[in-house]
């Protein structure tokens, strides 16, 4: 049952990908819009932090529902948002920066949105790199849980420049920025009654 509805999932998450690739065929009937660039950038970066979002609402729908399963999905979730923070990246470096490296580095040091934007990535990819079980082995476990909650920073980071690239309507970045927060206080909440109950076991 696990294994049907994860392919099902796994598909569902390469619809967005699929709908940007039929936009670019059908690009001269205006599938992509009239800046298919500018299409392609928001619409990665829209998905990127869903995924995230997504990824990090594992651990409360484990604890609220008591649905351990729910954890055999949070790593493809977090590999497809890595997988769109790529294709971000890569559409930003190639058409908008011209694959130009000094002109890259000149808008990740001077452009603030595009700084915590970078920033948001690069946390990213040790990330995907340590998804694996192996990884969970070299590392231990408590390193490697540690490791991960480097999500909550991409995420905030993704808010911040997302917040900061619309300048003017700021709706969809403040929805997003009060999900995270709130999934943050949710992890903040769980950490200190794990704490407490430790404490009262010890002092028992």
């Amino acid at each position: 049952m696990i294994r049907a509805l994860k392919v099902v999932v796994f598909l569902l998450c390469l619809v967005p990908l699929f709908l940007l690739v039929w936009g670019a065929l059908t690009v001269n009937t205006g599938g992509l819009g009239a800046n298919p660039v500018e299409k392609i950038t928001h619409t990665t970066g829209d998905w990127i932090l869903r995924f995230l979002v997504l990824t990090l609402c594992i651990t409360p729908l484990r604890r609220l529902t008591g649905w351990n399963q729910a954890i055999r999905f949070r790593r493809m979730l977090g590999l497809f948002a890595f997988f769109y923070a790529c294709l971000h990246f890569t559409i930003y470096a190639l058409s908008i920066a011209g694959l130009n490296f000094a002109e890259i580095g000149n808008d990740i040091a001077m452009r603030p949105y595009v700084t915590v934007g970078f920033t948001g990535f690069v946390l990213m990819i040790p990330l995907a790199v340590t998804s694996t079980k192996k990884w969970i082995g070299r590392l231990g476990g408590r390193r490697w849980q540690m490791l991960h909650r480097l999500i909550y920073v991409s995420a905030i980071a993704g808010v911040l420049h997302y917040l900061w690239l619309v300048k003017a309507d700021i709706r969809f970045p403040v929805r997003y920025g009060i999900v995270v927060g709130l999934l943050l206080l949710f992890r903040v909440w769980t950490a200190l009654r794990s704490r407490q109950a430790v404490t009262q076991v010890s002092g028992g």
